[in-house]
């Protein structure tokens, strides 16, 4: 999802939806209970909600500068509905004092790279931080990153580094493969790998093995920037708990979630934004 010109732009188009609609929207509004008798009763400080039905569209815990908590899990659990436990998703990795030592002077360059982990990649620019790595390479794999495993970064994919440099018979010196790696990578990134990596030899096959080593960049995050630069929050009410038709919550009647509170995630690119209208719809037209 790509706006011609601003966000706001959609934000006008739903608030007109909602005017349209006849929706009361309350801005400001803390909730202190909610409970069900024969109808839903939502508490906040100074008004008293009641609804045959309760839609919870609460999102993630994602950004909480913007108001991100975790009630809509709060209240799942509330009414016995099981929760996958949260995590950040789409969101830069932290590298170890070590490793972030060796690379993170390189601060904003950023590349083409494969990012694979746990059976899943992603060929898309990769941006080397202060603190680690980010760009979308490595926001899409964070995803699916499981702490006790590696990530693998292809630096250079489906690019032959060495058998095109040796056919040219152009001398075995690291000034010579550096010069072909720089025609590969940015430079910066091109020197500091050779410096870090050098051949272990001139041989061919010393060289075609330090070339695997280019294509499968093993690294072992320290972890993530957490929600507070996570796009996505990874886990939520259990789908099994709900209708796939409706989003009403199977042991609740009449309570239904809806968007980034359950237990769905999508890709960059407006994946998140199209489930949690899709989801919405799919509620509304259940009411």
């Amino acid at each position: 999802l790509f706006c011609d010109r601003s966000a706001n732009d959609i934000l006008a188009m739903l608030l007109e939806e909602c005017r349209l609609a006849h929706v009361s929207i309350f801005l400001g509004t803390s909730i202190s209970e909610v409970k069900r008798n024969q109808d839903f009763v939502v508490r906040a400080a100074d008004a008293e909600f009641r609804a045959p039905v309760l839609v919870v569209a609460t999102g993630g815990l994602s950004i909480p500068k913007i108001g991100a908590t975790s009630f809509g899990y709060d209240l799942a659990r509330q009414f016995g509905i099981k929760i996958q436990e949260p995590r950040p998703g789409l969101v830069p990795f932290v590298l170890n004092g070590k490793d972030r030592s060796k690379l993170c002077d390189l601060a904003g360059v950023s590349m083409e790279v494969t990012a694979a982990s746990d059976g899943q990649q992603f060929r898309e620019k990769m941006l080397i931080t202060h603190r680690g790595l980010s760009g979308p390479a490595i926001l899409q794999v964070s995803s699916y990153w499981n702490p006790t495993r590696p990530v693998k970064i292809d630096l250079a994919p489906e690019r032959e580094i060495v058998a095109e440099w040796l056919q040219q018979k152009t001398s075995r010196t690291v000034q010579s493969l550096r010069s072909r790696v720089r025609e590969l990578l940015p430079n910066r990134v091109a020197d500091r790998w050779i410096e870090l990596h050098p051949p272990s030899g001139w041989t061919n096959s010393a060289l075609e093995d330090w070339e695997k080593e280019v294509h499968a960049w093993v690294i072992a995050p320290a972890g993530t920037e957490g929600f507070d630069k996570a796009e996505v929050t990874v886990g939520g009410v259990d789908t099994d708990e709900l209708s796939a038709k409706t989003m009403e919550a199977r042991r609740v009647p009449g309570l239904f979630f809806i968007g980034e509170v359950v237990d769905v995630t999508g890709h960059l690119g407006g994946y998140n934004f199209q489930w949690a209208w899709a989801s919405g719809r799919a509620a509304g037209e259940a009411l």
